[in-house]
């Protein structure tokens, strides 16, 4: 029977250099079930690299699902999310390959990669703040090619928006949801005119951010299979 699962899928952990120093596995894990979510999905920019370290840190408490918040070449961001790790991974490699330039961290921040038990294993030395090769187009089109979610990040923000970027969202871009930026939660109206179904996640860069908002999906499991399909169907609650 389907049940009702709470989802925040917009999550930063240490190695995005925007994010707080202390979003690490441990602590994400644990926010992340003192909100009453069901799964959430890690999301730094242009890496997966600390994918890994959160899912094993869940264990079966928390669906974690493994993404990237990419960065086209029109410098909008998209939320690609993924259930396997191979295709999360070749989606990783298609991104990086375009990736220039190297981290200066006292203009951008760290990039840390961690273990499950937030011990430091190595720092991310490209900049993972710039844009990649890909085009919005082409960005959306390798994610669903690979079996992924695609999400138009924060759409109503005057950086780094789809929205804002090219002026408006091609209704003919295959996305599977846009997502404004979590304060506007509850407020649907202004974002129907996309044509795409809404969610509304926390992206969170400091772990009392992580809940913030979520939305409420009615399916089997919190799969990113099961989630296309209710979006398909209407959508979400937020």
């Amino acid at each position: 029977m389907p049940g009702v699962f709470r989802v925040d899928l917009h999550v930063h952990t240490c190695l995005s250099p925007c994010a707080d120093n202390g979003m690490v596995p441990t602590r994400i894990v644990a926010r992340a079930l003192e909100t009453g979510l069901a799964a959430i999905g890690i999301c730094d920019h242009n890496s997966a690299g600390n994918v890994a370290a959160v899912r094993e840190a869940a264990g079966k408490n928390l669906r974690v699902l493994g993404g990237l918040e990419i960065t086209t070449s029109e410098e909008a961001h998209i939320l690609a999310l993924f259930d396997g790790q191979e295709a999360l991974e070749r989606m990783e490699r298609l991104v990086q390959d375009g990736l220039e330039g190297l981290n200066d961290p006292e203009a951008w921040g760290d990039q840390i990669l961690v273990d499950s038990r937030d011990q430091p294993v190595g720092i991310e030395e490209r900049l993972l703040a710039g844009a990649s090769a890909l085009s919005a187009e082409a960005t959306v089109r390798e994610i669903q090619a690979l079996g992924g979610l695609a999400i138009a990040s924060h759409v109503d923000r005057p950086a780094f928006s789809l929205a804002q970027q090219l002026g408006f969202i091609p209704p003919e871009l295959p996305l599977d949801a846009v997502e404004p930026s979590f304060h506007f939660r509850g407020e649907k109206a202004p974002f129907r005119a996309f044509g795409f179904p809404l969610v509304s996640f926390s992206d969170a860069h400091f772990p009392e951010e992580i809940g913030r908002s979520r939305t409420l999906f009615q399916v089997e499991e919190p799969s990113v299979a099961a989630l296309r399909l209710a979006l398909r169907a209407g959508g979400g609650e937020w």
